[in-house]
């Protein structure tokens, strides 16, 4: 190991930039070269990105400039894609060059899971990026804009979400929401338009308690959302969606939100992996690897019952944190503590000014619920970028 170890993070997600931004508050100077490799030059707010897909906020405001939040004497920052990462060799293959390193952080983010079903990855879209949302938006005006040349095309207004979990039940607040400006700026009848959200499991919002999934659900009903619980689909086609139990929707818009997987360069690297997720230890490194920390969506890790943490943000950047203290306390050669993950509270947005969710034991729904869900957004903004921050952003 060199004087001086190289610490390379990949991935400028939730997990990764807070283990950056802990590590460049935390080492003096000249204690360690911290690399930080993304392949955009922005970190993007994840939990943001289904208003602009909906087109009921920019696309700019879900992003932040990694340039604003590192401090470049602490932190060197490569702008690359990670083509292979060989850790027997302790090194990461870029694009465009190659970074060896002494101690690494995988926070690369995870994958759309489709499960197999024919024809997602084809012809379903994912809210995964700042470049996927924006074709979304897109997608969704063209469709009322063709229907205006096609009016016999009901399924240019037809719109089926897969998953009714977090993701899927957050953009369908917001959609329904931008119906009534599309319809009213194209002139199409509200009547005409469809919007259907399709479950496999028994229940939206999973892991929520029943009255809060009852009242969010009402409320999406009320807003013109078609719900089918407990239905999968079993294929996707060009034309919409074939359904278990032998129904077909056309759809000219199919929106997949049904499951997130680790990544599969992961996989690749020889790490035993579940999905493209690795069952980290107490600290969160991978078996076997004492110099390999995994976070975010890559990393597997269970509560007392024996069950996984869903990948969520508040846990992404409860890691990096973590990751951050033990990389310091391993190169000053003091104790690593063991990782626990800390749940403050839930919240789900149900579009605007509706929300349910969960903080501490108390249960809050409707208006109450989405000032939580700003204060939510805001205090993350707080956290990565101080006031600054907060004032260029904090308006959603």
């Amino acid at each position: 190991m060199s004087t001086v170890p190289r610490i390379v993070i990949l991935g400028a997600g939730y997990g990764g930039v807070l283990t950056a931004l802990r590590l460049q508050k935390e080492l003096n100077y000249n204690e360690a070269n911290v690399t930080l490799v993304n392949k955009h030059d922005y970190h993007y707010i994840t939990t943001h990105l289904h208003m602009p897909a909906a087109g009921t906020d920019n696309p700019e405001n879900a992003r932040v400039s990694i340039s604003k939040l590192i401090d470049e004497f602490k932190i060197d920052f490569v702008k690359s894609t990670v083509v292979q990462i060989k850790p027997q060799e302790r090194k990461v293959v870029l694009e465009d060059g190659t970074l060896s390193y002494d101690y690494l952080v995988i926070g690369l983010g995870g994958e759309s899971e489709t499960f197999g079903i024919p024809g997602l990855s084809e012809y379903a879209m994912n809210i995964r990026s700042i470049n996927s949302v924006r074709l979304i938006r897109e997608h969704i005006e063209y469709q009322f804009a063709k229907f205006k040349r096609e009016p016999d095309r009901k399924d240019y207004l037809t719109f089926v979400v897969g998953g009714a979990g977090f993701t899927g039940i957050e953009f369908i607040g917001e959609l329904a929401d931008r119906i009534p400006e599309l319809c009213k700026e194209f002139d199409v009848d509200p009547a005409l338009v469809k919007i259907y959200n399709i479950e496999a499991a028994p229940t939206a919002l999973p892991g929520f308690d029943p009255e809060l999934v009852e009242y969010a659900m009402q409320v999406l009903t009320n807003k013109g959302v078609t719900f089918k619980i407990a239905t999968a689909i079993k294929e996707c086609t060009p034309d919409g969606v074939l359904l278990a139990d032998g129904e077909v929707i056309k759809a000219s818009t199919v929106i997949w939100t049904g499951g997130i997987r680790g990544n599969r360069l992961v996989e690749q690297a020889g790490f035993e992996a579940m999905r493209g997720r690795v069952k980290v230890d107490a600290y969160l490194r991978a078996p076997g690897h004492e110099n390999v920390f995994i976070i975010g969506d890559c990393s597997l890790i269970f509560n007392d019952q024996g069950r996984p943490f869903p990948p969520t943000a508040q846990i992404a950047m409860q890691q990096g944190i973590a990751t951050a203290s033990n990389l310091v306390a391993a190169i000053r050669n003091q104790p690593l503590k063991e990782f626990k993950p800390s749940i403050k509270g839930t919240v789900a947005s149900l579009g605007k000014g509706e929300a349910i969710g969960v903080v501490g034991s108390r249960k809050l729904k409707g208006g109450t619920a989405a000032i939580m869900k700003k204060l939510i957004d805001m205090r993350y903004l707080y956290t990565i970028g101080g006031i600054p921050l907060v004032l260029r952003k904090g308006k959603f």
